[in-house]
């Protein structure tokens, strides 16, 4: 985790240095399953088929308990926002720490309280065994998803080779009959990037609808999503580095932990990225998403939800995951970043979402 972590800081210095000097790339037009039920719009005559799709955190009670109400309230300021979708029972709804019941209860009230058509997407492959993933995934699908996500380092063990991560991947698609799926390179419990040989396969299954990214490294990003093509798969980057980039290059969209904190800042990157008209706005915004990144990583969760709390969402600041409570100096950087994100709406013309 820690050389992650390096890595993803080094990254994020290159690529604010070399923001203004990115090329834009034309948008090109995607028609996949997933997104059938809300199209994107645009500032002005521009329509952008783009979207943001947050990964949801998880509200507790002051006694540890799922806060449903607050649950709610928080989809209230997403869907406020103008967001297209959900990913919900993820990494930043602490799904390590959710029990089966927490996680179907989750999903369920996710699914059932999405407006407008929104689509939802929700983890579904826990389990020892893959029959065990299975299992769960169709009871995952039952609440009423889109698709259910596979977490690629669920399936094998770092040192196991693609081969037999494919092999797993066969035998659990077996055990699913036709239910849509998805995947995501969450970090925990290692981070298993899918490589274009897996990926490749991935797509030929066609069981595929959604895949959130977190290679960090766009060159590699850019092929993933060339090797998408036509597929009916949607390509998520979950790098907020990358937004401008991977949007320009042919990504469906973004799936960014930031959009826990200003969701209607990804929003606008999702809609405007490919508007010419808009260019050195998104380039502004780009820079400044960047900047920010490390200090919203921080003890995260805690962190957005002390951020929503400032927003006005009526929402506890804990978690958990047993990390340390805020410190006086994470919070003034995170009062800051409150700050210089009104500055942004004002530049871009746009209200911040009311709670």
């Amino acid at each position: 985790m820690k050389d992650n972590k390096t890595s993803r800081r080094s990254f994020v210095g290159k690529m604010t240095a070399g923001l203004f000097a990115a090329p834009f790339v034309g948008n090109r037009a995607l028609a996949h399953e997933w997104s059938e039920a809300v199209s994107g719009k645009g500032s002005g005559p521009f329509v952008s088929d783009k979207k943001f799709v947050p990964v949801m955190i998880t509200p507790y009670r002051k006694d540890g308990r799922i806060d449903f109400d607050g649950l709610s309230r928080l989809m209230d300021f997403y869907m406020a926002s103008g967001v297209k979708g959900f990913f919900a029972n993820c990494q930043s709804s602490e799904m390590y720490f959710l029990s089966n019941e927490e996680r179907l209860a989750l999903t369920n009230h996710v699914v059932k309280y999405a407006k407008d058509g929104r689509p939802v997407v929700a983890t579904g492959s826990f389990g020892d065994t893959l029959e065990e993933k299975a299992e769960f995934t169709r009871k995952i699908y039952d609440t009423g998803v889109k698709a259910v996500i596979m977490i690629s380092s669920l399936f094998v063990k770092s040192e196991e080779s693609d081969d037999v991560l494919i092999n797993h991947f066969e035998k659990f698609l077996s055990l699913t009959d036709n239910i849509p799926l998805g995947t995501y390179e969450c970090p925990a419990p290692y981070k298993r990037i899918l490589t274009p040989y897996v990926f490749r396969y991935l797509l030929g299954t066609n069981r595929l609808l959604y895949h959130k990214d977190t290679t960090i490294d766009l060159e590699r990003v850019k092929e993933k999503i060339r090797l998408v093509g036509n597929n009916k798969l949607e390509f998520y980057d979950a790098c907020v580095a990358n937004t401008m980039y991977s949007l320009q290059a042919g990504a469906r969209g973004m799936s960014a932990i930031s959009g826990n904190f200003y969701p209607e800042i990804l929003v606008w990157m999702c809609n405007n990225s490919t508007n010419p008209s808009r260019q050195e706005d998104v380039k502004y915004i780009q820079a400044n998403l960047t900047k920010t990144e490390d200090t919203i990583a921080e003890n995260y969760p805690l962190s957005s939800k002390y951020f929503l709390q400032k927003r006005g969402l009526p929402i506890e600041v804990s978690s958990r995951i047993g990390s340390t409570p805020l410190s006086a100096r994470q919070k003034q950087a995170l009062d800051e970043t409150y700050r210089v994100f009104s500055g942004w709406c004002e530049r871009i013309g746009i209200e911040p979402a009311r709670i």
